[in-house]
């Protein structure tokens, strides 16, 4: 046993239960025009008034509160602020530009604000972490028309009653979520019948497809849904897109175990003890057996502290107080002390049977992994593991904070927001309107089954309405990795056939001209992998995600795409028809104002891709 940083500890579920649900309501603002939804909120919901720290004109934006319909909840609503491509485009008259898409974006908590992703990755403007504002070179919004929105009710400026208010389950969420759309596409009328693209990522995994199966199963759906992408998303459970991947992120980055083939083999036999070793074939042979849930072979992590993991901010702030703690013995400073303990553990492994399931950890393989990284394999020994970005071990890392702008007097009142509660990036959803860990629920208090339960149904049905569904992932990101996805995709019947026919190896580029990753496309599917991405793509790849938009989410570019001789457009590349591509050999460490880097070395990452070919796998089905 080692010291743990796997997981973040906010709470135990008997201080969560104390906790009292919040009430928050929307703001009526002078002008507000008396009766339903129509265009006549249009001159309402525009942004007119100067915002804080902003210098630079915008495109002309809209911003308020929209009523989720939800009957007996009136002060259920959702926040958005949308903004045009061009002046005029939002508030053309029903049956105008019929051909001009437009989008919504998500982010995923559950109960983070889509604003994350505005102010951070593919929104018009960027908070600095100095608290400056400027404008993004890359935002989506340059494309389209693009609304980010806050969901479920509850979530940032997104406003719910505390008696049974809140969504409880995926099942409301998307019944909110159409509510909202019928009144949205009352103020901007030309939004019904236009392409509809539906984005966001991670949680949003499971928000998206309940919404597309929603819109599929409605007689009238208020909008015109065109295609869904969902990055680095929680399509699967828990273990399918967290501990099963394991071995793949210590395969593309050896850098956390010191490139260590006795520690290397030791998770593998761990992932083939708990049967996260699954054998991917083109096309798949037979569906994927359920995967083992960890909390079934081990009770080292509660509930509600696999739920405390979905926040970026307190993982972070957390791993660095236990860090501080651990480290304030002088002793467990030093080097050799640390190279000692890391001996002992190797010899700990070998007294164990052959074939053991570690008695701690169980199947909570990638906790493991984590906290072995941050006990013995520098930089991330300084207390630092970034389950969002491999490649970063500043610590400490001073990170944006939108909060400073949206809870700035100035900004509510130019965006219409809520006057009941403050804007907070994130909050532990209340599924049910209780913080109570209810019976039957997942690792985030959510009772509904996970989307991958209904994803060929979800296909069929999406082929049936012309909807194109896109998944896409970031290589660098080791808490959903790219494997999930991809276990995802190959348990998935679509056009008549389990999973692609062809491994994924076409590459794609960059406007710069340079590689960009991997596409491919089949079936009215396509998958698009990230080079040097973590789990939020647009932060980290800013320049590339703008190009992904406009060629495979609005745009139909055909690269990647399987030919009914099976030919691809664009050609396989043997080279990337691995199982991994191997990611940067820059390990960034420090803090964010004196950053330093550590590359491996080149003889150490050859021998790690000579081993990887000849090692023998050990394979379930």
């Amino acid at each position: 046993m080692f010291y743990i940083t796997g997981v973040v500890l906010l709470s135990t579920l008997s201080i969560v239960a104390t906790w009292d649900v919040p009430n928050s309501w929307p703001e009526n603002y002078t002008g507000i025009p008396l009766g339903d939804f129509s265009p006549q909120w249009q001159s309402y919901f525009e942004v007119k008034d100067p915002l804080p720290n902003v210098t630079d004109t915008l495109p002309r934006s809209f911003a308020g509160s929209i009523s989720t319909n939800r009957p007996g909840h009136a002060n259920d609503t959702l926040f958005f602020w949308g903004f045009e491509k061009e002046d005029g485009l939002l508030t053309a008259p029903d049956g105008e530009l019929i051909n001009e898409p437009w989008l919504i974006w998500l982010n995923g908590g559950p109960g983070a604000s889509s604003f994350l992703g505005f102010f951070l990755e593919n929104g018009p403007l960027q908070v600095k972490p100095d608290y400056s504002i400027v404008q993004n070179n890359y935002s989506w919004s340059k494309q389209l028309d693009a609304f980010w929105l806050d969901q479920p009710v509850g979530t940032g400026f997104s406003t719910a009653d505390s008696n049974g208010g809140y969504a409880d389950g995926q099942e409301q969420m998307a019944e909110d979520f159409l509510g909202f759309l019928s009144n949205l596409v009352k103020v901007f009328p030309s939004l019904a019948k236009r392409p509809f693209f539906l984005t966001g990522e991670s949680y949003a995994g499971r928000y998206i497809p309940y919404i597309a199966k929603a819109i599929f199963s409605s007689r009238k759906p208020p909008v015109n849904l065109r295609k869904f992408a969902i990055g680095d998303g929680a399509i699967g459970s828990y273990a399918g897109y967290e501990e099963l991947p394991t071995v793949s992120v210590l395969e593309t980055y050896p850098q956390i175990i010191n490139f260590d083939i006795d520690v290397y083999n030791y998770f593998k036999t761990q992932e083939h003890l708990c049967k996260y070793d699954l054998n991917l074939t083109y096309p798949q042979r037979g569906r994927f057996p359920t995967l083992t849930d960890p909390r079934q072979t081990s009770n080292l992590f509660s509930l509600s502290e696999l739920k405390a993991k979905s926040a970026k901010s307190s993982w972070h702030s957390t791993v660095a107080q236990k860090f501080a703690k651990r480290n304030s013995n002088p002793r467990a400073r030093n080097i050799n002390k640390r190279e000692e303990k890391r001996q002992q553990w190797k010899r700990d492994l070998t007294s164990r049977p052959n074939g053991t399931l570690d008695p701690y950890y169980g199947c909570f393989i990638w906790e493991e992994m984590t906290d072995y990284a941050v006990n013995f394999s520098f930089p991330w020994t300084n207390g630092k593991f970034d389950a969002y970005f491999i490649p970063d071990a500043l610590n400490p890392e001073v990170a944006p904070d939108p909060s400073v702008f949206m809870n700035d007097n100035r900004t509510r009142t130019a965006l219409h927001a809520p006057k009941s509660k403050d804007w907070v990036e994130e909050i532990n959803y209340p599924w049910s309107s209780t913080f109570h860990q209810l019976p039957g629920t997942n690792e985030f208090g959510d009772p509904s089954v996970e989307s991958a339960a209904f994803f060929t149904e979800l296909a069929a049905n999406a082929s049936a309405h012309n909807v194109s569904i896109i998944i896409y992932s970031g290589n660098d990101d080791a808490l959903v990795a790219h494997l999930g996805s991809e276990v995802v995709i190959q348990n998935t019947t679509f056009g008549g056939i389990q999973g692609f026919t062809r491994k994924p190896s076409t590459p794609w580029y960059g406007d710069d001209g340079n590689f960009a990753g991997i596409v491919h496309q089949e079936r009215n599917l396509t998958y698009v992998l990230f080079i040097g991405a973590g789990h939020e793509v647009p932060e980290y790849q800013p320049a590339n995600a703008y190009v992904f938009l406009r060629e495979y989410v609005i745009g139909s570019n055909t690269t990647g795409l399987v030919l009914p001789n099976s030919t691809v457009v664009g050609g396989e590349d043997p080279k990337l028809a691995g199982d991994i591509i191997p990611g940067t050999s820059v390990i960034f460490y420090g803090s964010s104002t004196t950053v330093s880097s550590t590359v491996a070395p080149s003889a150490s990452l050859a021998a790690w891709a000579s081993f990887l070919a000849t090692a023998t796998p050990t394979k379930g089905l």
